[in-house]
């Protein structure tokens, strides 16, 4: 079986990165994946240092070893000041290419402004060089304060039929690159 993994690059409560994570892990589920979210905030992780042992941080070799049994990953990140968040920045610098090599990727971003791709391009920069494979796919949502109804579920159809050719563009990557 196809195995997804989500990290959420956001420690906000209500966050609307960690949101639009779960809208695609569900559309991934639904394609007959199984999808398992890392949710960073529940997580104690340490600022990476350059080094590869962490003992006095177990929440690190969850991380690591849930990330390298899976096929394929989706990335969710708010953006900051043009670029990743340093919270899901920091969780990929704490992996390497034994975690992320030969992954296949899916980055989504979220604003509050208007809608661009610079975080998503530093993802793909970010994992084209631990020979991670991105899909073409992405999703920037902008102004995400009014995206999202009270239940979770985006106002906007054109934006939930990204969502679902996220899914199924990162599912079928994921068949083809992996065999399973």
């Amino acid at each position: 079986m196809t195995k997804i993994v989500g990290i959420g690059g956001s420690l906000r409560t209500n966050s609307y990165s960690m949101q639009a994570l779960e809208l695609a892990a569900q559309r991934v589920k639904a394609l007959g994946a199984e999808v398992q979210v890392l949710d960073l905030r529940q997580m104690q992780l340490p600022f990476c240092d350059g080094g590869g042992d962490y003992p006095d941080y177990p929440d690190v070799a969850v991380l690591q070893n849930t990330v390298k049994h899976a096929d394929g990953l989706i990335l969710a990140t708010p953006e900051y000041h043009g670029s990743v968040s340093g919270v899901i920045k920091n969780a990929l610098d704490l992996m390497g290419f034994d975690e992320l090599s030969g992954k296949v990727a899916g980055g989504i971003s979220v604003l509050g402004g208007q809608p661009n791709s610079n975080a998503l391009n530093e993802l793909r920069l970010i994992m084209r060089w631990v020979h991670a494979w991105v899909i073409p796919e992405q999703i920037a949502i902008g102004q995400a304060w009014q995206a999202f109804n009270e239940d979770g579920s985006l106002k906007d159809e054109k934006l939930a039929q990204r969502f679902d050719d996220f899914a199924e563009s990162l599912v079928t990557n994921v068949q083809k690159l992996t065999g399973k």
